[in-house]
């Protein structure tokens, strides 16, 4: 299939997000290559969407970009004839995330957004939301592609894959802020690198140039890639390294160092979240300036490095039919052998009018890093399955298989606790008997 680029509709749902400027700083950038008759941004959250919103709106205007910017409240509005939606939203807002990140600690477990358990509740808030949000694009866009930054990402793209017939792609900026970054530390003009893993749990497993695996170089020399703002880096030993015959993503800390990083945040003043509220109201502050018509430098604080350039440039892909490699969120269709076909992975991929296509490693093998993957895509399997049916006994065996949380007891506890701190928006927990599953 093959989209007409110059009369396309884009959709950002969740648009009050601070983020959105760099999307549309992307869209400038690519202005030759893709144009939107319609940008519609859409959010529930009035302040933010109209506060970010006009900002974007500015944008648009000052680089003469032929594009009508669109602020907009109702769902079905936004997505009647989009050709790609972007899903960016966070259930709860940032107070949520809060919660995530100090319940766990209570609990000697690990405090993290998109991992651990709170990461775990981050995903039972955010799939039946975005599964709302597919199911409405069945029916009023069902030729779009979602391209879905929300996180939990990888569980979240699972989500709608095993119940929507949307054509999903998930996405995230940290893979190519890892491959950037060790390219960058090894001197390479070009490199070519074998990257694996699940959403926030990655390796690069090779890496070319010239004919050459620079890989061992790499583990000798104890490459750690910088880890985004939103992680606080302990980094890898070369011994960790040897181990794991990989170089990690910066969220294996809360793997490989988790002792420390649980310390970490035990000693912590403030959350992640904490600073997020404080650091939000400040950009907030300046994108109501009416001066402003290009995105602040103070954003690139808030963790979202090269987030315009891994969407727009897909979305440019997908439009132009360009078969370019790009790291994604998609079934893994084969590509990995040790996984299930409809498991959703984070790989390579050619992208091209007809979405992503997995790009298969027949020969991959590294028994670590299997066994990782299949017990952390278990735990993702039992958290879709959880978090669509409300099912309590679902959810326990998720959080008993997680290698960041494990035991029963301890689990059950700091369940029940968020769950009751999270009851207005895990409703699906709290339905009768008679009303059954959804």
């Amino acid at each position: 299939m093959s989209i007409k680029h110059s009369s396309m509709v884009l959709t950002i749902i969740g648009s009050g997000s601070t983020y959105t400027p760099e999307l549309i700083d992307g869209i400038i950038a690519r202005r030759e290559s893709i144009h939107f008759r319609e940008i519609r941004l859409m959010d529930i959250d009035e302040r933010k969407r109209t506060i970010v919103g006009n900002l974007c709106q500015r944008m648009i205007s000052a680089a003469n970009v032929d594009s009508k910017v669109i602020l907009m409240e109702d769902l079905d509005e936004a997505l009647m004839g989009a050709d790609f939606v972007i899903t960016q939203i966070r259930v709860g807002k940032l107070p949520a995330r809060a919660i995530d990140e100090s319940i766990p600690l209570k609990y000697d477990l690990i405090a993290q957004e998109t991992t651990g358990i709170g990461g775990f509740f981050k995903a039972l808030r955010t799939i039946p939301v975005v599964l709302h949000i597919a199911k409405r694009m069945e029916e009023l866009c069902p030729n779009a592609f979602l391209i879905n930054f929300t996180n939990p990402s990888g569980i979240v793209t699972q989500a709608v894959n095993d119940y929507s017939k949307i054509r999903v792609i998930g996405l995230c900026n940290a893979p190519i802020v890892l491959l950037n970054n060790i390219q960058e530390k090894l001197g390479l003009e070009e490199m070519k690198a074998e990257f694996v893993g699940l959403n926030h749990l990655t390796w690069i497993t090779k890496i070319e140039s010239g004919g050459k695996d620079y890989l061992p170089q790499a583990i000798e020399e104890g490459l750690n890639a910088v880890a985004p703002k939103n992680i606080k880096a302990t980094g890898f030993s070369v011994e960790c390294l040897k181990a794991a015959q990989g170089i990690p993503g910066a969220y294996l800390e809360y793997f490989y160092n988790r002792d420390k990083k649980l310390a970490e945040q035990k000693a912590a003043t403030k959350s992640r979240a904490e600073v997020c509220m404080e650091l939000e109201e400040e950009i907030l502050r300046t994108y109501e300036d009416t001066e402003l018509h290009v995105k602040p430098k103070q954003l690139d604080q808030r963790g979202g490095a090269k987030y315009s350039l891994v969407a727009i440039s897909l979305i440019d892909a997908i439009a132009n039919d360009k078969k370019e490699i790009h790291i994604v969120d998609v079934k893994n269709q084969g590509a990995l052998s040790f996984l299930r076909d409809e498991d959703v992975i984070e790989i390579a991929c050619v992208i091209d009018a007809n979405g992503a296509t997995p790009i298969h490693l027949p020969n991959f093998h590294n028994e670590h890093i299997e066994t990782l993957m299949q017990t952390v895509k278990s735990y993702e399997r039992h958290t879709v399955t959880a978090a669509v049916n409300g099912d309590e006994i679902e959810a326990m065996r998720a959080l008993m298989v997680h290698p960041l949380v494990g035991d029963f007891n301890t689990a059950s506890a700091c369940f029940t606790e968020m769950k009751e701190a999270h009851a207005r928006y895990l409703p699906q927990f709290y339905k009768s008997k008679e009303e059954g599953a959804v």
